[in-house]
């Protein structure tokens, strides 16, 4: 298998979904699939062609293996997941509102994760993994280590684990903020400022950065994390701004996009940004890649969307910011200025 340009680390957990939208107690059977944000990317990165390889540590269990199985399929390295025999893999139930007039659902186009992950295999992942013989040269070989702020409040031996990875001399880190405050109940938040600030890449939403770091104004942010080579603040459905150290900014406004389903968007915006990056694009292209990749996934069920043909994405990065903004998206593709 061709070396990965970037390993992704972190948890992913079997899936659930029912086979209808609408409030889980009407659901009568359901769907199985997976998803982790690290996947997500992973997934999305081999769908652009950049080999992309995903550590992890699954039970050895049914779930365990069919994540990984249906992550492998997707072209992704999975020769470094563990399977642990005396934990489980970690499990969510997907719902989604159908819009029906019901007291419990959730409304027309929302979802809701529901966790199920206390102890899972994943969250006993410590910085030994660094020498583990199948993960220790994936590690080693790729250009760029993909970690999100899931993984360090899994438990105390992966926020080492983390804090060990960004330690490792002249190797990329991206690091996406992927904020859950479910999570970080109990913990210290301040420890992500750290975490992202030792970073070369940060991406985050406004939201986000709000709540974690009391501002999405893009100077202040610099002054708070002034280390990384870029951050990436997303501003949901209206643009994403790339800011330097020297403060300056690239914008790129996000497509209009007909919204099927609001997950995964950030796992795929962050594999498009780092696929750009990695084929060395500008900054603009970066964005847009970025833009591009998080449409796909709004247009469709589940959070993994097919990224538009080679051939229409290079048009599109190279397009005029006039037919760039009038470029629509919906669940039938891309449809660029002037194509319909």
């Amino acid at each position: 298998m061709t070396p990965p340009a970037t390993v992704c680390l972190g948890e992913s957990m079997a899936a659930l979904t029912p086979d209808r939208p609408g409030p889980l107690e009407q659901a009568e059977s359901f769907h199985p699939g997976f998803g982790g944000p690290e996947s997500n990317v992973a997934c999305t990165l081999a769908a652009l062609g950049i080999p992309a390889a995903w550590i992890s540590r699954v039970g050895a269990d049914g779930f365990g293996r069919q994540l990984a199985r249906r992550i492998a399929a997707h072209g992704v390295d999975t020769s470094a997941v563990g399977y642990d025999e005396s934990r489980p893999t970690g499990l969510y139930v997907k719902e989604t509102g159908s819009g029906q007039d019901h007291p419990y659902d959730l409304g027309a186009g929302r979802s809701r994760l529901h966790y199920y992950r206390r102890g899972s295999a994943a969250s006993a992942m410590g910085p030994e993994l660094l020498a583990d013989p199948a993960a220790a040269p994936l590690l080693d070989a790729a250009p760029l280590i993909h970690l999100t702020g899931v993984t360090p409040a899994l438990s105390d031996s992966c926020h080492r684990l983390v804090r060990t990875l960004l330690a490792v001399p002249d190797k990329l880190v991206s690091f996406d903020l992927d904020w859950r405050p479910a999570l970080w109940a109990g913990r210290d938040r301040q420890a992500l400022r750290f975490l992202m600030n030792a970073s070369g890449i940060v991406l985050l939403g406004a939201d986000e950065a709000r709540e974690v770091l009391g501002t999405d104004d893009p100077a202040a942010l610099r002054r708070l994390l002034p280390r990384p080579s870029v951050l990436v603040l997303k501003e949901e459905a209206h643009r994403a701004t790339s800011i330097a150290p020297d403060g300056s900014t690239v914008s790129e406004p996000a497509l209009r996009v007909d919204l099927v389903e609001p997950s995964g968007a950030g796992d795929a915006f962050a594999a498009g940004y780092l696929a750009g990056t990695l084929r060395n694009l500008t900054e603009s292209q970066r964005l847009r890649l970025g833009h591009l990749t998080a449409a796909a996934a709004l247009t469709v069920r589940g959070e993994l969307g097919a990224p538009p043909p080679a051939a229409l994405t290079e048009r599109l990065l190279a397009a005029e910011e006039a037919d760039w903004a009038a470029t629509a998206v919906d669940a039938s593709g891309f449809h660029p200025a002037g194509s319909r």
